[in-house]
């Protein structure tokens, strides 16, 4: 429907008046009725009154079903209008720019005109080795949440409730709280060390919903909504419906997303600055690596310019592989799996999730059901409206849909989107540590400068035996990947800690839970890799630790590493435990092999049945 049309639609059917017309008719009105006292009389009044009925009782003689039917008509008009509008729940979007602006003239605005005045630069920052406190980030700058919440019967919203860390990977990135994986320290560098290299890898930042949605969508909801709405209209809290539309778009970063992006390169610049001394003394520059899904490119474009600084040129290396059926890539390893296309082996989640929120949105459904009359509401679709606070609150600043839903109904979501990727992508799925294998060869070959030996996983060889397209000797590395392949390695690199609950039940939420996907897999998650040298007698030779969102998270789980109060472990200690998980994992048998799931099985380790049982 275009504007003119719409606006046509919602127009009164009579002629327009205008505001100046109308004071004139209404001044007009005011002069005859005074000119009408003045001219008549009491019994010119009565004459008048008695002619009027006996007019109005010969009109309904002579037309009575003719009036009737205006009159049934006028009741079914009222009937309609009191129904939504057709277009609620139409899709909306502005394309910007516009493909051909009339005003463009890049010549005469040219981004370099000389002049530029002195430009000498300082030191490099290295906030984690002289500050005294390591800098917290808080998730959202410009995002808006409700200041009031429906409440639970007989219950208020906690004080430290924060609904935008109860949106699993819905949720903005933030710093984790010391103490929150169970280690008393922050990333910033342990006493008696200094950070000699990192290893950064980081999801893409928000974006616009997927095209495709295992279980719920909030298209799905927006698209349900549109295409019945002659037959529903909705009151109280949901009311605004009838006046809503879908506004979002589909995969790309919105601007909060490239937002994120920005701060996270210009933040990692300001602790991590120092690194780039190595790049000068070896007169190399770094090579970060993304890939080819829009949202990942710009992601990584964004980083980039918050760490560098416009201009990139001659700056860093972007390698971007490509994310497509047949290419191999350790960013996107499921496009190499067969077996990551079949539901059964690689959607375990859904069902899952579908149980759980069955259990978690029963009142939600009660509620809204009657504030939406003529709408058959499901629970999947109150689901969508959960995704749409979500999606709406990072591509739009604010949704209307945070309003609808109790502090508990949020922990449900929240706890719901840690069932989808528990048993699709992380420790209670078959897939995950084959997925994240590709990764650990890599993380490998660098932490030991040696070439890949044997290319039987997700990596390339093309680009991987190149040694500028993937160098062994760089001080810091940056990749960008998904929230999945994210998780993945956290399961290859066995985080056991984070696997204590599982498997995950689907009739409540453990109490005190270690995996939350909200934490994990945020959007613009990420995990920083130091290493590190010590001058403690206790901490021989270059040490590892890994901080994901600035919690500082145990190797307990991996072979050889001991309980070291800020989380580190002998580098030789850490890579011999990882050879040892490479050579266990069986990428041609879990991706290739038709191997079934036996009725009942589990794992927390990310294994196949095989290697599970």
């Amino acid at each position: 429907m275009s504007n003119d049309e719409e606006t046509a639609g919602l127009l009164p059917k009579h002629e327009q008046i205008s505001a100046e017309d109308s004071e004139l008719q209404s001044d007009t009105s005011i002069h005859k009725s005074r000119s009408f006292y003045r001219s008549f009389n009491l019994a010119h009044l009565a004459a008048a009154f008695l002619s009027g009925i006996l007019a109005c009782l010969f009109i309904q003689i002579c037309s009575g079903p003719a009036v009737s039917q205006s009159l049934d008509h006028s009741s079914s008009s009222s009937a309609d209008a009191a129904l939504a509008p057709d277009w609620a729940g139409e899709t909306r979007s502005h394309k910007f720019p516009p493909s051909r602006p009339t005003n463009a003239n890049p010549k005469l605005f040219p981004t370099n005109v000389g002049h530029a005045g002195a430009t000498p630069t300082g030191e490099e920052a290295f906030v984690i080795a002289t500050a005294p406190a390591y800098p917290i980030h808080s998730g959202a700058p410009g995002l808006v949440v409700p200041s009031k919440m429906v409440k639970a019967k007989g219950g208020d919203v906690s004080e430290d409730f924060d609904m935008l860390r109860s949106w699993g990977n819905l949720s903005p990135w933030y710093s984790i709280p010391k103490g929150r994986f169970g280690l008393d320290s922050d990333p910033g560098t342990p006493e008696t060390c200094r950070v000699t290299g990192l290893h950064f890898l980081h999801r893409h930042g928000a974006r616009y919903p997927t095209s495709y949605a295992a279980y719920g969508g909030p298209a799905n909801f927006a698209t349900k909504l549109h295409d019945n709405a002659a037959s529903w209209k909705a009151t109280g809290d949901l009311e605004f419906l009838n006046d809503w539309t879908y506004q979002l778009g589909e995969e790309i970063l919105t601007p909060f997303g490239r937002h994120q992006l920005y701060d996270l390169g210009y933040n990692l610049r300001l602790k991590y600055g120092h690194l780039l001394h190595n790049f000068s003394e070896s007169r190399t520059i770094p090579v970060f690596r993304t890939e080819s899904q829009d949202r990942m490119l710009h992601s990584a474009l964004n980083f980039a310019i918050g760490f560098f600084g416009y201009p990139l040129e001659g700056k860093y290396q972007q390698s971007i592989t490509i994310e497509a059926d047949g290419f191999n890539n350790t960013l996107a390893p499921y496009k190499t799996c067969p077996n990551a296309s079949i539901k059964e082996k690689s959607d375990r989640g859904k069902n899952m999730t579908e149980k759980w929120a069955n259990i978690y949105l029963r009142d939600a459904e009660k509620r809204m059901e009657a504030l939406l009359g003529g709408f058959d509401l499901t629970i999947e679709d109150i689901y969508e409206m959960q995704q749409m606070c979500a999606y709406e609150t990072v591509a739009l600043g604010y949704s209307k849909f945070c309003e609808l839903f109790t502090e508990e109904e949020w922990k449900g979501f929240d706890y719901a989107l840690d069932l989808g990727f528990w048993y699709n992508n992380a420790f209670g799925a078959p897939l995950a540590k084959a997925l994240g294998l590709g990764y650990l060869q890599e993380l490998v070959a660098r932490l030991t400068h040696t070439p890949i030996a044997e290319y039987n996983s997700s990596t390339n060889s093309t680009l991987n035996t190149n040694p500028t397209t993937f160098p062994l000797d760089q001080a810091l590395y940056v990749d960008a990947t998904h929230e999945v392949v994210v998780l993945n390695v956290i399961t290859a690199l066995n985080l056991s800690s984070f696997a204590a609950d599982g498997p995950l039940p689907t009739d409540h939420i453990p109490k005190n839970r270690k995996f939350r996907s909200s934490e994990l897999a945020p959007f613009a998650t990420n995990i920083q890799i130091q290493l590190l040298d010590c001058a403690s007698p206790s901490l021989e030779g270059t040490q590892i630790r890994v901080i994901i969102n600035d919690g500082v998270a145990p190797l307990t789980g991996v072979k050889g590493c001991p309980e070291q109060k800020d989380g580190m472990c002998a580098l030789d200690t850490f890579v011999g435990s990882m050879k040892e998980i490479i050579g266990q994992t069986d990428w041609k048998y879990d991706c290739h092999t038709d191997w079934e799931i036996p009725d009942g099985w589990s794992t927390v380790t990310g294994d196949t049945p095989k290697n599970a049982l």
